[in-house]
């Protein structure tokens, strides 16, 4: 089951979800790919420890392929590399993504994401999807060809306001073109319980029948730490409390 990760506002945890969450399955045993479709390529960094190398294959390579009349087709894990923990492969970033957008689009390649899902779910358990703080092609692409979308929200006034316009957004995408995607849940990140602000929000997100999950992602300063090592909580600090709390995030989701 392909799942994205995706809000419309920036710093609100998108990539070190997406990593971790993939980190855990991978830990698990369950083959695993991040699919990085952030031109800033955050997921990239945190799972290789540095931008995609010269002569890396790239997701943007990927989308060139899709714009070639090449008789030598390439297969969607052609444009997959490992990363140095086991059972997790990753489909990199590259800032040409920017470039390609237009090209994409006027040409009508919105469904080819979709149909390199499809393929991948032959090769993987689990696929998750990090997307630009932006609805724009490539995000629109993912949640066309994802079963499910998760909602990172870091409880303040303007990432509330950017929710109820991102479900908007997936609630259409729902009825013109994939009808099999769903909400899988609000993910409420940099917790605070001892501030009054954020639970309220959260309190009130509730009472408007939203579907938060349980349980609530605390803030530590050692998720940066992790992000300085490349390595995901569940590697860095395996018992760590919010180590644990993405643990039982992970296992609440839909296999």
């Amino acid at each position: 089951m392909p799942i994205v990760v995706f809000n419309q506002k920036g710093g609100v945890g998108k990539s070190t979800i997406t990593c971790n969450l993939a980190a855990i399955s991978a830990s698990q045993g369950l083959s695993t790919l991040v699919i990085d479709l952030d031109p800033q390529g955050n997921s990239t960094s945190y799972l290789l420890g540095a931008p995609a190398g010269e002569g890396q294959p790239t997701v943007a390579d990927f989308f060139e392929h899709t714009l070639s009349y090449s008789f030598k087709s390439k297969a969607p894990t052609d444009f997959v590399v490992e990363t140095p923990f086991e059972n997790l492969d990753l489909m990199p970033s590259s800032p040409a993504l920017s470039e390609l957008q237009v090209k994409l689009e006027s040409r009508q390649k919105i469904y080819k994401l979709r149909e390199a899902l499809q393929k991948l779910a032959d090769s993987y358990d689990r696929i998750y999807i990090d997307t630009a703080p932006a609805l724009n092609f490539y995000t629109r692409a993912a949640l066309i060809g994802a079963s499910g979308c998760l909602i990172p929200f870091d409880c303040d006034s303007f990432s509330r306001q950017a929710l109820y316009t991102l479900l908007e957004n997936v609630a259409e995408i729902r009825a013109d073109h994939n009808p099999d995607l769903q909400v899988e849940g609000i993910v409420v990140n940099q917790f605070q319980p001892r501030a009054n602000l954020p639970q309220r929000m959260v309190a009130e997100l509730i009472e408007e029948g939203l579907p938060v999950l349980q349980p609530y992602l605390p803030s530590s300063v050692r998720i940066r730490e992790s992000h300085e090592q490349s390595k995901p909580m569940i590697y860095l600090d395996p018992s760590h409390k919010i180590t644990l709390a993405l643990i039982e995030l992970h296992d609440g989701l839909r296999a």
